[in-house]
């Protein structure tokens, strides 16, 4: 037994390490591509992030990719279950979207669930009712997720944390996109008020 519960950590252990890696390379990589957006160069492979997805919003409805064509947009990838970042985000966001004032009703942004098993569009629906009215809750088959996951290059992994129960590890970076949809800058949680608000307030200028 006591091996059995080593060898289980160890197991944890590793996927973490692994989860690192892959958080660390993706924000080098975004990293560099909002120091571009800043010096006012071309992002390197930003029409490359994103693409085509069929997926249902918290309303229950069929929502496509189709739908943000000609639109400012901002997507935000994460889990209701999400213990701390994600309720975080979507917080920050909604006090955004209410500094903006009126510049906001032209912006759309989306939650795309990377937990599809729990965060039913039902579930999706409760959980957003505690933040700005404007934030589409989107959710899917595994198969239609891990499509839309695929797509923008985002980082999603299963960790089980015991009694069959589990989290997830994900990439927690918003992702800003213009009406061209091309990828023009993106939000972390580490970055300032100041900031995140002067991003989303470029990002509705260019709408």
């Amino acid at each position: 037994m006591a091996a059995r519960t080593l060898l289980s950590r160890i197991r944890l252990a590793l996927w973490g390490l692994v989860a690192l890696a892959a958080f660390v390379a993706g924000a080098l990589l975004l990293g560099h591509l909002q120091e571009a957006a800043r010096q006012g160069a071309s992002l390197p492979g930003a029409a490359r992030f994103g693409g085509d997805f069929e997926l249902v919003d918290h309303n229950g409805q069929a929502f496509s990719s189709e739908a943000l064509k000609g639109k400012p947009h901002a997507i935000f990838f994460g889990f209701t279950h999400c213990p701390d970042i994600c309720p975080t985000t979507l917080f920050e966001i909604t006090k955004h979207l209410e500094e903006l004032g009126p510049k906001a009703n032209g912006l759309k942004v989306f939650f795309v669930s990377v937990d599809p098993a729990r965060d039913t569009p039902e579930h999706l629906k409760n959980y957003l009712s505690a933040f700005d009215s404007r934030i589409t809750g989107l959710t899917g088959t595994q198969e239609q997720v891990a499509r839309a996951i695929k797509a923008y290059r985002v980082f999603a992994e299963k960790v089980p944390t015991g009694d069959d129960d589990y989290t997830m590890n994900h990439t927690a970076i918003v992702y800003l996109f213009d009406g061209q949809g091309t990828l023009a800058s993106t939000l972390s949680w580490e970055e300032d008020e100041k900031t995140r608000l002067a991003k989303l307030t470029r990002l509705a200028d260019r709408g």
